[in-house]
């Protein structure tokens, strides 16, 4: 094994240390390893439930009028994430055009959005309106409010009672970080804000961006009281195979209005080709759970890598986890820029690329983003990604495998020793 790791550029006292971190965490990924079983077996037990077939991998071209394959798929989400009703199209391009359809979609003029999580992921303040963009939310008469996290992370929930009025439409929740080093949070705790919220409102809408936390735990948002939960196919759900996509899943009126947002008002559902993808859908979705896995299991060793050199992590090396990314604090753009050159280097596609920071749409800073995916953005595969703006946070994510994502980290690490950015333990 050192033989093969130090053809591939990982000098002998890097892969020792990893080697020490790795063999520390046996007992945790054992549990990781249980936790995918479950949902293995959650996955299993819907597509068998309804009668999964050869001709559910045929496409349809066109409308796509009675897609058996489309409808079943819908059909298996539901009931994995234990809903009324499931929207899951390759028409949806992304997870932040999933969250658009599902807010615009269950939005009207005059309507307030809540977000009690704080500010949420910088594509989405477009769809807000939050930065002015046209055909935004702002643009058609519905409002926004948010309230702050409080300094430990968690929520404030006097603040939430006093935010909520009879305008109040609508309230989302961001599961994960996005570009903010703070902490993902749980199934558990989404029930808990979700019941708050209903006692004071019952008729409000929950909506949860489950983006990067589909299958880390045995629940999901859906299953505590969320009346939509949204992601993309190109994270977690999709395993890998995915092409495209997005899902929105929850009660069946607010699916519906989500759909009509989709297509067009009274077609819904019922259009919508699925253009040769059925197969990847349904297959990514099989091996989600263990890919979703493998992704975990990076994170927490990455924190572990590199707490131990004394940078912070977010989380921490010892915390339960709810979503695949891990974010590092490393305090300096050349670091970041030498921890995506590493993550680049370790990839299958395009790994004699350096990736660059540069002013990519939709965010107010430089960006830079490492992915040599075999599916363009996919961040259930190895890749890693920060503005380049204090506190110089990286955000690594995904791997097809483990034994990868643990590649792309030992990599990351020996880009930081060769540049003198990183010294290893004695």
């Amino acid at each position: 094994m050192s033989d093969i790791y130090e053809q591939a550029g990982i000098r002998k006292d890097v892969l020792a240390y990893c080697r020490e971190i790795e063999k520390s965490l046996e007992s945790r990924f054992k549990a990781i390893d249980e936790v995918a079983e479950y949902n293995q077996m959650k996955v299993l037990l819907a597509m068998q439930k309804n009668k999964v077939s050869e001709g559910c991998f045929q496409s349809s071209t066109g409308y796509g009028y009675d897609d058996l394959g489309r409808d079943t798929l819908e059909r298996v989400y539901a009931d994995i994430f234990h809903t009324e009703d499931a929207l899951v199209r390759p028409h949806i391009t992304c997870g932040t055009h999933a969250l658009a359809i599902a807010l615009s979609g269950n939005l009207r003029p005059g309507d307030e959005l809540l977000s009690p999580a704080g500010k949420p992921y910088d594509t989405l303040e477009g769809v807000i309106g939050i930065r002015p963009q046209t055909g935004s939310l702002a643009e058609y008469g519905v409002s926004y409010r948010q309230v702050d996290l409080l300094e430990d992370g968690s929520f404030d929930y006097e603040n939430i009672q006093k935010a909520i009025h009879e305008k109040t439409r609508l309230v989302t929740i961001q599961r994960s970080k996005g570009y903010q080093p703070r902490p993902t949070f749980s199934v558990r705790q989404i029930g808990e804000l979700i019941a708050f919220i209903k006692s004071i409102k019952p008729d409000v809408i929950c909506m949860v961006d489950n983006c990067y936390g589909e299958f880390v735990e045995t629940i999901e948002p859906t299953d505590v009281g969320a009346d939509m939960c949204v992601g993309s196919l190109i994270k977690n759900p999709g395993g890998g195979l995915a092409p495209i996509g997005g899902y929105i899943v929850g009660r069946k009126d607010c699916v519906e209005r989500a759909a009509y947002r989709l297509t067009a008002p009274g077609l819904g559902k019922e259009l919508g080709a699925s253009l040769s993808v059925n197969r990847s859908f349904f297959q990514g979705l099989f091996l989600a759970p263990t890919v979703t896995a493998g992704a975990l299991k990076g994170a927490i060793f990455a924190a572990n890598i590199y707490e131990k050199l004394g940078f912070g992590v977010v989380p921490d090396g010892t915390e339960s986890r709810h979503d695949i990314i891990q974010a590092v604090l490393l305090g300096n753009a050349e670091r970041v820029i030498q921890f995506c050159k590493g993550i680049q280097a370790a990839a299958p596609v395009d790994s004699f690329v350096d990736p660059e920071p540069w002013a990519m749409p939709g965010y107010d800073c430089d960006v830079i983003m490492a992915a040599g995916a075999f599916v363009s953005g996919s961040s259930i595969e190895l890749s890693a990604d920060a503005p380049i703006k204090p506190p110089y946070a990286v955000y690594f994510q995904g791997g097809l495998t483990w034994p990868h994502a643990k590649f792309g980290i030992m990599m990351s690490l020996e880009k930081l020793v060769e540049k003198g950015l990183a010294v290893l333990p004695c």
